[in-house]
């Protein structure tokens, strides 16, 4: 299971447009958390605390853990929603986590072995399809990311979800067959040298008229 990080978040009281804007004016960002068949409950958070989260890469993934009114609430971050002139952060939106649940989550592919596959030290460049994969999982059982060693991999060879670590209790939202993470090209071909032969055989021609 994903390490839980832990963030600081207050309860708020009032709903509606008007309560959100005052946390706005406060500094702060207007969120809820919503889920785990439990009444939704208004929250507000540092906006620092949001962007230090997203900087930080992988956080639709990510496990929190945070105390709202004597709850102690594990959750994942569902949606953010950002000013559409500043970009800054307006709301966020919490899912609640309950033993058993199956959630639908986006886990990060990390790559390993690149330098030693004997594609890329022929030459060959490593064409990466996708750097996380959609799945649902049980919460109990999130990873933090999955791994792939590409050590082995030669010109044209590629990996796919099998060959995966850390997916024994994740299902592939993609309904595609043992679909392609990443795969090594062929060297490019160059083509400077070859349009010069071209020009000089051309002009050779025109000579020979």
């Amino acid at each position: 299971m994903a390490k839980l990080t832990t963030l600081q978040i207050s309860e708020r009281a009032k709903a509606g447009k008007g309560a959100a804007r005052a946390t706005r004016r406060d500094g702060m960002v207007p969120g809820v958390i919503y889920g785990g068949k439990q009444e939704p409950r208004l929250v507000s958070i540092d906006p620092r605390i949001i962007t230090k989260e997203l900087h930080r890469g992988g956080w639709q993934s990510r496990l929190y853990q945070f105390s709202v009114g004597g709850e102690q609430v594990h959750a994942l971050i569902r949606d953010i929603q950002f000013h559409p002139v500043s970009d800054a952060p307006i709301h966020i939106d919490f899912l609640r986590l309950v033993p058993g649940q199956q959630v639908h989550v986006q886990v990060g592919i990390v790559f390993e072995g690149e330098e030693e596959a004997p594609g890329v030290k022929r030459g060959g460049v490593l064409n990466i399809a996708r750097h996380a994969v959609d799945v649902r999982v049980p919460v109990e059982d999130i990873p933090e990311h999955f791994t792939v060693d590409l050590s082995k991999l030669d010109i044209n060879d590629n990996v796919r979800w099998d060959d995966l670590k850390g997916t024994e209790k994740s299902t592939p939202v993609l309904q595609i067959p043992n679909f392609v993470i990443a795969s090594i090209a062929p060297p490019s071909v160059e083509e400077d040298g070859d349009s010069a032969e071209g020009e000089s055989e051309a002009s050779s021609a025109e000579g020979d008229k």
